[in-house]
Parts: C-alpha cells; structure tokens; sequence
C-alpha cells in the first residue's frame, strides 16, 4: 500500500486512526461557524503552535437540506435531452474519427441516440417517484459549534494563543 497522499508522507507524525474514534484533546475554543474554527487553526499554524496535536470537533451534527427548486416533467426531460446530446454529440464523434468516408452520419446518429435514451431513462426514473420528490435538493453536514481541542502538553499555550487572536479580531471590527 503507498503512502503518497497521506499525512505520514509529508509529517513525521503519526496518521489518523482509519477506524472511527472519538476524539481526544482539551478544549482551546469554540466557534459557531467552521470558518472561525478554521481561522483559529490557520492563525495557531502562523504561530508556530504544533498543529498536528489540534482537532476542529462539530459538536450536534445536522444533515441540512436546501431545497434548489422545483422538479416537473418539462424540466426533467429538458435536463436530460441536453445531457443526452452532450453525450451523444461526443460518441458520434468518436465513431467519426473510426469510420472514414462516412461524414456527419455517426454525428447523427450518435445525438439522437443519446438524446433519446437519457430522455427514456430520465422518464422512467422521475415516473418511478410518482410525485414523491417534485424537487431538487444538496445535503449537507453542519454542526452547531466547532470546538477546536488540542492536546494536553500544547493546550494551555494553543488557548493563550487564540484569546490573543480573538482580541486582536474583535479589535478590528
């Protein structure tokens, strides 16, 4: 197994644990946006603080759902005879450059093609909700706070570090 894009290839630290495990460390703040909690990490990396002994915890995780708009067989079909042609526009092109003397024919071919078949596939899967889900969704996972924790030996430096920071934000703004 390679260890080229973990975090052992770049730290002489240890990796994270691969199997699920709480977390360990002291708090050193706690923010309402991961944005903050990754700010305050950012600023203890500029402070030289020993970062691979931080972890930013969501705390009361929440699968949010933003609705993107509403779904109907017009929109559906729309989306999917695009898709289709983008397809099917490169396949044509494909058996064009393996077919010589056979001009725009496979072109052609290959745009109906795609169009018709993702158009079918696209019916027979919004058909299959029978108006179940007229809509189209992104999840997402949040938390209600970030706390960032730190490690014993480095916690009370990371939490001087970061009162520090606040200040100096809240002084600015």
């Amino acid at each position: 197994m390679t260890t080229a894009f973990t975090q052992t290839a770049f730290t002489r630290t240890q990796s994270n644990p691969r199997l699920p495990t709480l977390p360990t460390g002291w708090p050193i703040g706690s923010y309402d946006s991961y944005e903050g909690a990754q700010r305050a990490v950012d600023h203890l990396a500029d402070s030289d603080f020993p970062v691979t002994d931080v972890t930013i915890v969501g705390v009361e995780p929440m699968l949010v759902e933003r609705v993107a708009g509403k779904l109907s067989w017009g929109k559906v079909l729309g989306t999917a005879a695009m898709s289709g042609a983008w397809f099917g526009l490169f396949v044509g092109l494909l058996l064009s450059m393996f077919t010589p003397g056979a001009g725009m024919l496979p072109i052609l071919i290959g745009l109906v093609a795609g169009v018709g078949f993702s158009m079918v596939f696209a019916a027979i899967s919004y058909g299959a909700t029978r108006g179940r889900r007229d809509f189209v969704s992104t999840s997402q996972l949040v938390a209600r706070r970030y706390d960032v924790l730190s490690q014993p030996r480095n916690a009370e430096q990371g939490r001087d570090l970061l009162s520090k920071f606040e200040l100096k934000s809240h002084a600015f703004s």
